[in-house]
């Protein structure tokens, strides 16, 4: 595996996958990466109904009891990555770029600004016009699905009538990246209910169902996300099984290591 290209990108679908499994194969992948053992990699993946509450998030933006949320079917998680609180689940695209930063440009917020552009662009090739809102990290659009950023240097002036189509999050250790984003397709949107999404008080979560108007299958949008992100990284996306990633990371990890895992 170490010598595959550098200019490469595992993309992985693990489908539907509970927050904390994922997880740990995060940590595995970050593991790997660190080593040199495999390429980067984008791992796809739609959770069932989950709240996390990043490292900077604060509690009292989660809205629901714990009754509640076992009422609803919905756990919740602390996380590492950055951000405030959030939801997952079904009809999402959740993805988490494990990349080699050091490799492409070391800076964090141009790596942000790259996964907005992704999905900026993703989102264009169905119509909607997304953009950037001055000061918050995500996609947006306004009630209309026209774009919220005019500005040539791509921040926009804050728009009240501004909707999240798309939520980000990330950490970085040694300059690899894990966490990522959080791409809404066919969300049932009510779940954002129970927090205040982002730490937003006045911001309202939004799908590209709910702007379309119709039906649209997650899996057109996951291979459109992750064709702009290999144009906004540079890198050869290519599609490797979940079989395949396993057997990559078992080839490199310790025997102690894959009992944990």
């Amino acid at each position: 595996m170490k010598n595959a290209s550098e200019k490469t990108c595992w993309v992985v679908e693990l489908g539907l996958k509970a927050y904390q499994p994922a997880f740990d194969l995060q940590r595995r992948v970050v593991a790997a990466r660190k080593s040199g053992a495999i390429p980067d990699v984008l791992l796809l993946c739609e959770h069932p109904h989950v709240i996390t509450l990043g490292r900077n998030g604060r509690q009292e933006h989660l809205l629901a009891s714990a009754r509640l949320l076992r009422q609803m079917g919905v756990e919740f998680h602390s996380s590492d990555r950055g951000g405030d609180i959030t939801y997952h689940g079904p009809g999402q695209i959740v993805g988490y770029p494990i990349l080699n930063l050091a490799a492409i440009r070391r800076d964090v917020v141009w790596y942000v600004r790259q996964l907005e552009e992704a999905m900026i662009r993703a989102t264009a090739e169905f119509g909607i016009i997304a953009g950037r809102e001055a000061g918050m990290t995500g996609v947006w659009v306004d009630d209309f699905g026209r774009a919220v950023n005019a500005a040539a240097n791509g921040d926009a002036a804050h728009h009240a009538s501004a909707e999240k189509l798309a939520a980000i999050g990330v950490h970085l250790s040694r300059w690899v990246t894990s966490h990522g984003f959080a791409y809404n397709v066919s969300t049932d949107l009510r779940y954002f209910e129970l927090i205040v999404p982002c730490g937003i008080a006045d911001k309202r979560a939004t799908s590209l169902e709910r702007l379309l108007g119709r039906a649209v299958r997650r899996e057109e949008v996951a291979s459109r996300i992750a064709a702009r992100l290999g144009d906004v990284f540079e890198r050869d996306m290519r599609p490797v099984s979940r079989e395949n990633l396993e057997s990559a990371l078992q080839e490199c990890e310790t025997p102690a290591a894959r009992a944990i895992a």
